[in-house]
């Protein structure tokens, strides 16, 4: 009965033991994967281990096996406590063999892990079998194995099989070997003098480990003991930037990104050469970005040349800090335009010295081309026209498009003014990448993707109606037409089987250079700089940013997985093909010789007949033109270009002076006939109902100037306020006016009586 009783009370103390929390409150390390499931970045947990956690079944089984026959080779059998091991324990106890014939088991070592049980007493060691009892009243025995091997001490900062099998190793638990798992499982019965190392074989783990081969000597090759067990040196990471920005933005523990190992890998591979080969240029830094545009996947990241290089200041993200774009933004400039109805890439537009307010935009030669087609200022890069573009923009303005883009900005619109397609306002490399990217997707924002888990299938195309329309799929197919036009470094004209399409920047200053292409399905952008924002005149997006930028576009083209297939315009689009005349950008007349083939968007795009050739009637005796054709004498019809005299001003002081038609013939010819022939000057200063402020002071500092462009046929411009005479000028000159405080109305008469009128307020500036 007393048997029964001690029996019957036993039991019923062993179903009355309270359930203690397995891994509840155990914090983990975190891990990013590249999207082939390689390891990008392991964090630390919150209590500053490498811990990861890993599945039972996710474990080799040579490692299990390893573990407890090293461990507990009775685990399977007893209830936590293993009476034998025990009894042997106390018997050397007695003896006074100090640590000879342990007696914990996994169960009892759980324990003390898990409960941070001291068991180097006697007190302690009845609270770590308490403790363990416990656990095998309410855990399962593979729960239990689970939970010690995701917390086993394996050296240094490390636990749990998952961290020490992918620092130590670099792969994870379940593809260990044998020997490698034999290695591991010594490790935590010392873990401070067993931890293995990376530069040699730790000699204090050989007899630990040569001791287990032995018991297990069934299981293991005969020349098993050969292996040596040492740690894998240091891999550097690929992507930190973008591996911490990831964490940054999701709380996942495990994240599998977008990013490409091979191109990360091919990125970074090509930016360190090139800063090693151009250094003695002082380009010390760089950051790229390769992203799918179907996708949006991020496919490589590359916030500078080396993260760890503290001179380079190497963990500022180049691709998330704000720069200048330099002359990135004029494709939406021109975009824009042609939304608008403003140009198409053939209209001539000029390039000449012109005032924008206070604004005196130059360009980056500082050299004026004249008349130049909108795909050839674009491709060349040239500031006046797109400026003055930009300045004719409306719903929305270059500013409105951005910031429909979600393109944050510092300050309001007034503050950038038309500095903006210039570099005025500072974008991000991500921003600059979205921006081209729905050109490539026909007009169409969508958001970078740099996770597979978010929005479902990340690899799955985009479809038509995805993201939010901020052009049409013509001035989007126009815009990368026209940006294709220019030729790679080092070549005079561009390459028919190119196909890339691309843009430099170079901000004020020669602080950043920028280089950004799209091709085949890719948005490649690159950035050279320094990463303080310190200048260097070799940083110019031709010269120093380009040449990186088609070396890793080579080198991709090179492996075939990049191509150049054909640049088509958009099923469905409303797109003409028709001839130009080459010299205007205008359809065609009976006298335009030279001519080429360009698109359109019927409707929308400015097309009118050639207004550059003209056919003159001259006096074949005087060589003086005529108005007509009377019969009364011998004519000849001549072909001239009639350009407006600001431009021919700048052929002449290009050294190509242009053929004028000659003048009237004096006889028979009347004001009025003269009057109705030819075009009527043109006011281009001040602007037609523009507001000016006029400052107090001399009268320099309230002086306004008019200028009017006329035919080549007019010697002498009259000037009116109302009906007050101002002056006269003549074609190409301007007059200085002094104005008082007032709404006027300018007109300026040619000396064929041919005017143009423009109304202009005037009013005095504030005052501080």
């Amino acid at each position: 009965m007393v048997v029964a009783g001690v029996v019957f009370a036993a039991a019923g103390g062993w179903f009355c033991l309270p359930k203690p929390p397995l891994l509840d409150g155990v914090s983990y390390s975190r891990r990013v994967f590249d999207r082939d499931g390689g390891l990008l970045c392991l964090t630390l947990s919150e209590d500053e281990k490498y811990r990861v956690f890993t599945p039972l079944d996710h474990i080799s089984p040579d490692l299990i096996r390893a573990t407890l026959t090293q461990e507990d080779r009775y685990f399977q059998k007893h209830a936590g406590v293993n009476p034998g091991s025990v009894a042997r324990a106390a018997w050397h106890f007695c003896l006074g063999h100090r640590g000879r014939g342990g007696a914990s088991t996994i169960t009892m070592q759980l324990a003390r892990l898990r409960f941070h049980v001291h068991s180097r007493t006697m007190r302690g060691k009845c609270a770590q079998m308490w403790r363990a009892l416990e656990l095998e009243r309410h855990y399962s025995k593979a729960q239990l194995l689970e939970a010690y091997l995701n917390l086993v001490p394996y050296g240094r900062n490390i636990e749990g099989i998952g961290a020490a099998s992918e620092i130590y190793f670099g792969k994870e638990p379940a593809k260990l070997t044998v020997h490698e798992a034999v290695a591991l499982s010594v490790i935590p019965q010392s873990p401070s003098r067993r931890a293995l190392r990376t530069e040699a074989q730790n000699t204090a783990l050989e007899p630990a480990r040569n001791r287990l081969y032995e018991h297990m000597a069934g299981d293991l090759h005969p020349f098993g003991k050969a292996f040596t067990a040492q740690a894998h040196a240091h891999r550097q990471m690929l992507a930190p930037h973008f591996s911490s920005e990831i964490l940054r933005a999701q709380s996942a523990q495990e994240i599998h990104t977008t990013i490409d190992p091979a191109w990360q890998r091919l990125v970074e591979r090509r930016v360190a050469d090139y800063i090693e080969v151009n250094r003695p240029r002082g380009i010390r830094n760089a950051a790229a970005m390769l992203v799918d545009f179907r996708t949006m996947e991020v496919l490589a990241q590359i916030g500078s040349a080396d993260f760890s290089n503290e001179a380079i200041c190497g963990q500022i993200d180049g691709t998330r800090s704000p720069r200048s774009p330099g002359s990135t933004l004029k494709p939406f400039v021109y975009a824009l335009a042609m939304d608008q109805g403003l140009i198409h890439p053939l209209t001539m537009l000029t390039d000449a010295p012109r005032s924008f307010g206070a604004f005196n935009p130059e360009n980056f030669d500082r050299e004026f081309t004249g008349p130049i087609k909108a795909c050839d200022a674009l491709a060349r890069s040239r500031n006046i026209p797109a400026v003055a573009l930009a300045a004719g923009l409306s719903e929305p303005t270059l500013f409105g498009f951005l910031e429909r883009a979600k393109v944050r900005f510092a300050h309001d619109e007034n503050f950038y003014g038309l500095a903006l397609p210039l570099g005025g306002a500072e974008v991000t490399m991500e921003d600059l990448v979205r921006l081209y990217s729905t050109l490539a997707n026909g007009g169409r924002m969508r958001n970078l993707r740099r996770s597979l888990q978010e929005n479902g299938d990340a690899r799955t195309a985009a479809q038509p109606n995805d993201g939010v329309r901020l052009l049409s799929p013509e001035s989007a197919f126009l815009t990368l037409e026209m940006l294709g036009k220019s030729p790679r470094p080092g070549a005079s004209e561009t390459r028919g089987e190119d196909a890339v399409f691309w843009k430099t920047g170079t901000s004020h200053g020669f602080h950043d250079a920028w280089s950004i292409a799209v091709f085949d399905r890719f948005v490649f952008a690159v950035w050279i700089g320094n990463a303080d924002g310190k200048s260097n005149p070799a940083f110019v997006g031709r010269t120093a940013a380009a040449p990186l930028l088609f070396q890793i576009i080579d080198t991709m083209r090179s492996g075939g997985d990049a191509a150049s297939p054909p640049h088509d315009p958009p099923a469905g689009a409303n797109l003409r093909r028709v001839e130009f005349c080459a010299i205007s950008g205008q359809l065609p007349t009976a006298v335009c010789a030279h001519r080429v083939t360009g698109w359109f968007i019927p409707g929308i795009s400015p097309i009118g007949e050639c207004e550059v050739h003209g056919e003159v009637l001259v006096d074949a005796e005087t060589g003086l033109r005529l108005h007509t054709d009377d019969g009364s004498r011998k004519v000849r019809r001549e072909l001239y270009e009639f350009w407006p005299s600001n431009l021919l001003a700048l052929f002449e002081k290009a050294g190509l002076p242009r053929r004028l038609p000659p003048p009237f013939l004096p006889e028979g010819a009347s004001v009025e006939s003269i009057s109705r022939s030819g075009k009527a000057p043109r006011v281009t200063s001040p602007k037609s109902g523009l507001v000016y402020q006029l400052r107090n002071g001399d009268a320099t500092n309230r002086s306004l100037a008019l200028r009017a462009d006329a035919e080549p046929d007019v010697a002498k411009i009259y000037w009116f306020a109302d009906r007050a005479f101002l002056g006269v000028t003549g074609r190409g000159e301007s007059l200085p006016w002094q104005p008082a405080i007032g709404t006027y109305t300018i007109i300026a008469l040619d000396d064929h009586g041919r005017s143009d009128a423009c109304p202009v307020t005037l009013r005095a500036a504030e005052t501080d």
